[in-house]
């Protein structure tokens, strides 16, 4: 394949991997995971900060998630920055440190996850496809031009056919990966 060409498709395809894997790993599975609050933003004297810059994340067990503010004067802010992020989840501090313990759950919301982690992939394999159907647009450009022949401009194209069905089987991996996941717990 054309090395620009073939370096946008894979750029693109690498895109759709990290947008699928930072996707996944906010859904919580009942296991506790640090990652469940990588999008979680905290007000910090007026700024907006990620909350892993504001203070230390563990796991001291698989439900439970602690957080230890680095500065003590934030951890309301923090609290409220949990409350509000959508996670469902609820904080509980002692003045020191806020413990997060994650609920099991239930089959309704197993349902309700695997459907959401489904959308997920389907939304990756569209940002897949739709990267093959611009590197396949840019080579059928350069044949039109002349600046290509046919027959290499149908190789190429091969090509960036099997770069995709080697992404869309990874990104299926993925999915059943987190499918699992969401069934273990």
């Amino acid at each position: 394949m054309l090395p620009e060409v073939k370096k946008t498709l894979q750029r693109k395809i690498d895109e759709a991997y990290g947008h699928l894997a930072t996707s996944l790993a906010g859904i919580r599975t009942g296991r506790a995971s640090v990652m469940l609050f990588d999008a979680v933003k905290v007000d910090c004297y007026g700024t907006m900060m990620p909350l892993k810059q504001m203070a230390g994340l563990s796991t001291p067990d698989s439900r439970t998630v602690l957080i230890q503010p680095w500065d003590i004067a934030q951890i309301a802010a923090i609290e409220k920055a949990i409350l509000i992020s959508g996670l469902d989840l609820t904080p509980s501090n002692d003045g020191k440190v806020i413990r997060i313990t994650l609920p099991q759950l239930t089959e309704a919301r197993r349902k309700e996850m695997m459907k959401w982690v489904s959308k997920l992939g389907e939304e990756g394999k569209i940002n897949i496809r739709s990267a093959r159907r611009e590197a396949i647009e840019a080579m059928k450009a350069l044949q039109k031009s002349g600046a290509l022949p046919e027959d290499t401009a149908r190789h190429h194209q091969e090509e960036a056919q099997r770069l995709t069905d080697a992404a869309m089987t990874h990104i299926e991996e993925m999915i059943k990966k987190k499918e699992q996941e969401i069934l273990e717990i």
